[in-house]
């Protein structure tokens, strides 16, 4: 299961690596294998034919162009690797690096060195996307959430806490995922939201920070202030604003204001990080692992430990949390490459599509895997994706109705 990640950023027109990033046991290419790589694309557009995926034995390599200017290449030796992850992989870190340093120096690469400089700046977002997380954000381009019991106390706190901080655009995040954000938060671009969040959750802790960004489709080449304030450590509140008003302005006359009355609930999210929902819920014992998709929303909520249980007090049978994330990841892949693919749409980038076997005619709304250590199901509506990961020992003739009642359960208990 174990695998090495190499990320290279080159300039198209000169070849120049701009910078290398990686993950797991891998070492720093030789320039010779870099030039190899680019060389075989920048080959097979000159004879009009579009590289986009290779694979060996133990390797999957994408390529791919943004703006006719940046070059990204990714190799994987990871287990989950696929197109759909490597390519959707490829669109979030040129999206973060327009986010930190903006469009126009992307596209106008009149000095490379400096260039390089300034992508320094986006190394820990980029490091994060690169890392297997408690979000999976990266992977369904949807945000990930935490549904507090406190929700609209917390709404309304945002609300009136944004108002007067003179914005339309603010969230409160734990640990990196959405408990509650403002209505123009939530028009944000799917990939915009994701990555601000990845940003927040990617960054040290810090009681306050005056960031500015670049929105990669609503603001490439004008930057924003990101304002962020830390209400208990893990929990952070943020803004989108312009020049005012000032972070100080805000830490000193607003935060303690607005937030000190609601410290309660704001612990009580904190709880709440690794089941994402209230553990009050009664799942079926058989779940180990649960990713729920509201569609129309881009929002999902994704655990591991869906009944709030430690692994040290798990069956010694039940998979590791790096397993079961790999599980879930690739279940993932399969149901929206295979069974459930999306509509293309100008806001969300067409599914890679496996072709079905000749006179497969219908459309199927729900699909299983069964394997030696562990079991999984998915379901789609026309709102929400749900998939889960079972024991192995769970029967698999059980498993719709497990699904079935599980997906009714948490969509009228869970307001999301």
């Amino acid at each position: 299961m174990a695998g090495s990640v190499q990320l290279l950023c080159l300039a198209t027109n000169s070849g120049v690596p701009l910078y290398c990033r990686s993950k797991g046991e891998s070492r720093q290419l030789p320039f010779s294998v870099i030039g190899s790589l680019n060389g075989v694309h920048m080959f097979g557009s000159n004879q009009d034919v579009l590289l986009t995926s290779t694979c060996t034995d133990n390797t999957r390599v994408c390529w791919r162009v943004f703006r006719d200017s940046i070059t990204l290449i990714v190799m994987s030796s990871e287990e989950d690797a696929s197109d759909l992850y490597l390519s959707r992989l490829l669109d979030n870190v040129f999206g973060a690096m327009v986010l930190v340093i903006g469009l126009d120096d992307l596209v106008n690469l009149k000095n490379v060195e400096r260039l390089k400089r300034e992508l320094r700046a986006c190394y820990k977002l980029i490091d994060s996307l690169l890392t297997a997380s408690d979000w999976i954000g990266d992977l369904t381009l949807c945000v990930d959430c935490i549904v507090s019991p406190d929700a609209a106390i917390l709404q309304e706190a945002l609300e009136v806490f944004v108002a007067a901080a003179q914005s339309n655009f603010g969230c409160l995040m734990v640990m990196g995922k959405v408990v509650v954000a403002t209505e123009k938060w939530w028009r944000l671009a799917a990939q915009e939201v994701v990555l601000l969040t990845w940003l927040v959750g990617s960054l040290a802790p810090n009681s306050s920070r005056d960031y500015p960004i670049y929105l990669p489709q609503g603001s490439p080449t004008v930057p924003h202030r990101l304002l962020t304030f830390q209400l208990v450590p893990g929990v952070d509140v943020c803004l989108l604003c312009g020049p005012t008003p000032s972070l100080q302005q805000v830490q000193t006359e607003l935060v303690e204001r607005f937030w000190n009355p609601v410290l309660e609930p704001l612990k009580t999210c904190l709880s709440l990080h690794q089941c994402t929902f209230p553990i009050c819920i009664p799942l079926h014992h058989s779940i180990i692992g649960l990713l729920l998709i509201n569609r129309e929303q881009n929002k999902n909520l994704f655990t591991l430990q869906p009944h709030g249980v430690e692994s040290s007090q798990l069956p010694a049978t039940v998979l590791s949390p790096e397993r079961r994330r790999s599980v879930l990841r690739q279940f993932y892949t399969l149901a929206v490459s295979a069974y459930f693919p999306a509509e293309a749409s100008e806001d969300k980038p067409a599914v890679l599509l496996e072709e079905f076997h000749a006179g497969f005619t219908h459309s199927p709304t729900e699909c299983y895997v069964a394997a030696d250590d562990h079991k999984s199901y998915g379901i789609q509506t026309r709102q929400h994706q749900l998939l889960l990961t079972f024991t192995p020992e769970t029967p698999t003739f059980t498993l719709r109705n497990i699904a079935t009642k599980t997906l009714n359960l948490l969509t009228k208990e869970v307001p999301f």
